[in-house]
């Protein structure tokens, strides 16, 4: 049902694969920021690690709300090409790059002021308190460049150009080992220099950026009406994000009242989920500009197969990696946790995952080719009626604990679900066609 019955068109396959490669390499090496901070300061002690792990939780929640601008730079600036309208594209690159540095600086701002009980009402307190309030504080001088990444990311892929930005992050992430290691252990400046090392890097990778954007912004003009326009779009996709992390953190509370064991089994699943969920939306990037393409030169049937052929894909490669987490759940557990309680947990979690791959391919190819066709609005609102997919397992688990593991992530099995269908009745149904498209200021 969820296929298409539109003709194969081979060609289109391999421009998806060829752009959803250098994506996933983004899409993977992205995380590893923090992830690089995290395994440095865990030498330093528990109370930095601590530290760390707060303000990290605070910092990645504040950059997913601002990350609105890549989502919706990227249809911008490949609908503006695909209309032939290089001039909007290049107004709309300058517009995306002044908000960047506006929001990250307003943003900046504000988490540092509120740093301190931020940190406290997620559970900071004594040293670990300190750490935190120091990494966040230090951490926020690079929020300008991070959302100046942000855009830039989004304009090229709006261009279809996704190798470049995968250079400027390799480049970036090894500069930031490096950094890391000289600032924490060779000037030994602790968490601060651990922070600071992260904001340099961040400053180069934004300036690296700016440089690779330059033929485009030198020659567009930045406007209040298209600044507002991608403020607006951004609220939707903020939206959809919280939404998102209502899920996500629901789940994590309600383990924790289950019992330990269940705890560390969901945190296991959780990041497999996260990291398997790049694979799939590394094919759904390309969706997004490849369809804002087609619907600027008034290509219906082009659109529509580019979020069909994208859905094609990430069932084939759902079926891949479901076969995969079947065959290595009765082992896998043992490479996590050595406690045969946790094992238990997992295992059964692992083949609920393995199914789960199937929705989650079809949620988020949609996801994709509906971002492309700008139909952020819907996906804003959608988001919060599929919690209904959620709550009712959700809430069963904890009145009643013993449904465990089981119940939890039958629950995320459930909106997942909820989610393919919805994105896929939205596609195929194609009330987007009648969306207002991009128009120039």
């Amino acid at each position: 049902m969820f296929v298409g019955s539109g003709g194969r068109d081979r060609s289109l396959d391999r421009r998806i694969i060829r752009l959803a490669i250098p994506a996933l390499g983004t899409l993977a090496i992205e995380p590893l920021y923090v992830l690089v901070d995290t395994a440095i300061v865990g030498q330093l002690g528990t109370d930095q690690l601590a530290g760390v792990a707060i303000a990290s939780t605070i910092l990645l929640t504040a950059i997913s709300l601002a990350a609105a601008l890549e989502y919706g730079v990227t249809p911008d600036v490949a609908f503006a090409h695909g209309a032939d309208r290089v001039r909007d594209a290049h107004d709309t690159a300058a517009s995306a790059l002044r908000l960047a540095l506006i929001v990250g600086t307003l943003m900046g701002a504000a988490v540092a002021a509120l740093a301190e009980p931020l940190c406290w009402l997620l559970g900071g307190r004594g040293a670990v308190l300190e750490h935190a309030t120091t990494y966040l504080r230090i951490s926020t001088i690079g929020l300008p460049a991070v959302l100046t990444a942000y855009v830039g990311h989004g304009v090229m892929r709006g261009l279809n150009d996704l190798r470049r930005p995968l250079v400027i992050v390799l480049v970036a992430n090894s500069f930031n080992v490096v950094f890391e290691l000289v600032f924490v252990f060779g000037l030994d400046w602790g968490v601060a220099g651990s922070a600071a090392s992260t904001v340099m890097v961040q400053i180069g990778a934004a300036l690296a950026f700016r440089r690779l954007l330059l033929p485009h912004t030198t020659q567009g003009r930045a406007s209040l009406d298209r600044m507002v326009r991608m403020l607006r779009s951004g609220v939707h996709f903020a939206v959809r994000s919280l939404a998102m992390f209502a899920v996500w953190n629901t789940a994590t509370a309600v383990a924790a009242r289950v019992d330990t064991p269940t705890l560390a089994a969901h945190q296991v699943l959780t990041q497999l989920f996260m990291f398997l969920a790049l694979v799939l939306d590394a094919l759904a990037i390309p969706a997004q500009s490849l369809v804002a393409g087609a619907l600027g030169s008034h290509d219906t049937a082009t659109a529509l197969l580019v979020g069909r052929t994208s859905n094609r894909l990430s069932l084939w490669c759902a079926g891949l990696l479901a076969v995969v987490l079947a065959a290595a759940s009765p082992f896998l557990p043992h490479v996590f946790s050595g406690d045969p309680a946790v094992h238990e947990r997992l295992t059964m979690g692992l083949l609920i995952l393995a199914v789960m791959q199937f929705p989650g391919a079809i949620a988020f190819a949609f996801d994709g080719a509906l971002i492309g066709a700008h139909d952020e609005r819907w996906l804003g609102r959608q988001a919060v009626i599929n919690l209904l997919g959620f709550a009712p397992l959700a809430i069963a688990t904890l009145v009643w604990p013993r449904l465990g593991l089981a119940g939890l992530w039958g629950a995320q099995f459930t909106w997942m679900t909820m989610r393919a269908v919805v994105n896929w009745r939205r596609w195929e149904s194609r009330p987007w066609e009648r969306s207002p498209a991009p128009t120039a200021s």
